[in-house]
């Protein structure tokens, strides 16, 4: 069974079920992005009870946790370079700058929206062109799927709730 299929199976998930902070990783398909988060430090998501979202969250030195802005990081570059974000020199270059990219509040909406014929949840970025779809694996873990506007690829992440430290 492809990776679409089993997201298929699932069941959808309600908005209000997504509050909360979740961890992140990649569930590899042959994306251009797959490894590129992980390699980066990517810790995963967070969403608020007024249906917002720190959609990128980072390992950001001291155990703390960095939320970024994806509309400073050019899209069509990362994926045309994707290459380079697996790299240790991209990993050691984003640290450097995971600060620049800081955002300064929640940068996308988490709403029903629906996909593939099933309405869900969905984290929705407000400057890119990027709906996270999210289906129910169980009570703790969802799968997702994020899709980018004028392109056919679909990258699939896997997010487990985590307690708030």
């Amino acid at each position: 069974m492809d990776k679409m299929e089993r997201f298929q199976r699932l069941p959808p998930v309600e908005p209000r079920e997504m509050i909360g902070l979740w961890t992140g990783r990649g569930i590899p398909s042959g994306h251009p992005l797959d490894g590129v988060l992980e390699n980066l430090g990517w810790f995963g998501k967070r969403f608020s009870a007024q249906m917002r979202a720190d959609a990128l969250l980072f390992h950001g030195g001291d155990k703390r946790l960095v939320a970024i802005d994806p509309a400073r990081i050019p899209l069509r570059l990362a994926l045309r370079f994707h290459k380079l974000g697996r790299t240790r020199a991209a990993s050691n270059l984003f640290s450097y700058l995971l600060r620049r990219l800081r955002a300064k509040g929640p940068v996308a909406s988490l709403k029903a929206v629906p996909f593939q014929g099933v309405t869900s949840a969905a984290m929705a970025h407000d400057t890119q062109p990027i709906v996270d779809h999210f289906r129910k694996v169980d009570d703790n873990r969802v799968m997702g799927a994020m899709v980018i506007d004028s392109d056919d690829r679909v990258y699939f992440f896997e997010l487990e709730r985590v307690e708030e430290v």
